[in-house]
């Protein structure tokens, strides 16, 4: 799926320009001719940036463009080509197999033999498999091709190590409402007239694409064919024109940036936030049961004991939603939301179970002392299983204040609760059993 060509016109198309010509798209009619014609990319491409200081030392390497659709990654890999003098050879992922690509790289080897380079343009690189991403490696070692891959995804997590060793990550940024309000001047000067929208509805139509520059332009061309008298409101554009579905993918890049949005703003106390991220990712189809899944680990894990009552309402928002369905169940993950993000935070309890895992880990074939262990027959009598053990139910304040840690093992301070919520009164009693312990002569070393 080819990027949209996002900016500005090259002249346009002549009044006597073959009929073909002025049919074109407007998405090719405004195709940039060079570099600093492309709207909303200019950190990378000034001189700068990455790109801008590659081309102006004259050592352009290969790349993979990340970045959401729309936003130029063909164009500007187009333009490299002209400005490097490179044969552009597109190819995509989801298209294309093992057998194209042998011909791509032999077509490549014979380019290289004949004094010539080639820049391998390669859409949704991510979509190919491990084996097809290694392919590249030896073409691109020894300069037949100059790879130039785009991408929606992360690169991290779905292109091959070996291949991002040997390419720079080139981050493109979502077009904002002001690059596209320039889109939209150069969509109206090469058609010659302004769009048919009052200020409040032409907005309206430029939030509509979302900051993908190829969707603001379908949406203008669409806007523009319409025979109208004066100019459109933001009621009568939403009548004639459907909003354009939010990017989302529930297992893609997209998905795993808005859980990770909503979690941290329930652990920064931001009730707003929190509802707003929730919302994103029920309008763009998250399936609920996983929003309350990842509801109770927030409790448990940003929560846990400093208001012990937050599990227990995420089940029950849980409970709720099976029972009632949607959307009414919705609400009550809403609710859980917010009383999580309200709700006193501390993670002592997380951190003291990881503690207790390394510790475990770190001294895991030591035995339990003696005097706790239990004595059924006489040879673990004999062994000195059970002797000296204290009952705390007779002990003052039922509080033996004895060893139960490995004989010989320094003890651990694991939990150390927070003055917040009902850690506090936690801690309270952490306090004392501490105190206690020190007066009734436990060192903690057995």
């Amino acid at each position: 799926m080819a990027d949209l060509f996002d900016t500005v016109p090259n002249g346009g198309s002549a009044p006597d320009a073959p009929r073909s010509a002025r049919a074109a798209p407007l998405a090719d009619r405004i195709r940039p001719s060079t570099l600093s014609d492309v709207i909303g990319q200019g950190k990378v491409l000034d001189r700068g940036g990455p790109l801008g200081a590659m081309l102006a030392a004259g050592s352009l390497s290969s790349l993979i463009l990340w970045g959401p659709p729309g936003v130029g990654k063909t164009t500007i890999a187009r333009l490299l080509a002209a400005e490097t003098d490179l044969h552009f050879v597109q190819i995509s992922a989801i298209f294309s197999g093992v057998a194209e690509l042998r011909k791509v790289f032999e077509a490549a080897k014979l380019r290289r033999q004949q004094g010539g380079g080639t820049l391998l343009f390669v859409d949704e690189i991510h979509r190919f498999n491990r084996a097809q991403q290694d392919s590249f490696l030896p073409h691109m070692e020894d300069g037949t091709i100059l790879l130039v891959g785009a991408t929606t995804e992360n690169p991290s997590f779905e292109l091959n190590a070996a291949l991002l060793s040997r390419a720079q990550v080139i981050v493109l940024d979502r077009l904002t409402l002001a690059d596209l309000e320039l889109l939209a001047q150069r969509a109206e000067k090469e058609l010659n007239r302004p769009l048919p929208l009052d200020a409040p509805a032409r907005e309206a139509l430029l939030e509509m694409a979302d900051g993908d520059g190829r969707a603001a332009l379908n949406l203008i061309e669409q806007v523009m064919a319409w025979k109208v008298d004066g100019k459109l409101d933001t009621d009568q554009l939403s009548q004639r024109l459907m909003k354009r579905a939010a990017k989302y993918d529930k297992s893609g890049d997209e998905h795993y940036n808005l859980i990770s949005a909503l979690h941290k703003s329930v652990r920064g106390s931001d009730p707003d936030a929190a509802l707003y991220w929730l919302a994103r990712m029920l309008e763009g189809g998250e399936d609920p049961r996983y929003l309350a899944r990842r509801l109770t680990r927030m409790a448990i894990e940003d929560i846990g004991l400093a208001d012990p009552a937050a599990q227990r309402h995420c089940l029950d928002a849980w409970a709720l939603y099976e029972r009632l369905g949607s959307p009414e169940g919705e609400l009550a993950l809403a609710q859980a939301t917010i009383y999580l993000a309200l709700a006193p935070k501390s993670n002592a309890g997380y951190a003291a179970y990881k503690a207790a895992r390394a510790e475990a880990r770190r001294t895991g074939s030591l035995m339990p002392p003696a005097h706790i262990l239990n004595a059924p027959t006489k040879l673990m009598k004999e062994q000195g299983y059970g002797a000296g053990y204290a009952y705390d139910h007779n002990a003052e304040d039922a509080f033996s204040g004895q060893n139960y840690f490995p004989e010989g093992m320094k003890r651990p301070v694991l939990y150390a609760p927070v003055e917040r919520g009902f850690e506090r009164e936690l801690k309270k009693r952490v306090d004392w059993f501490v105190s206690q312990r020190a007066k009734r002569g436990d060192k903690g070393d057995g």
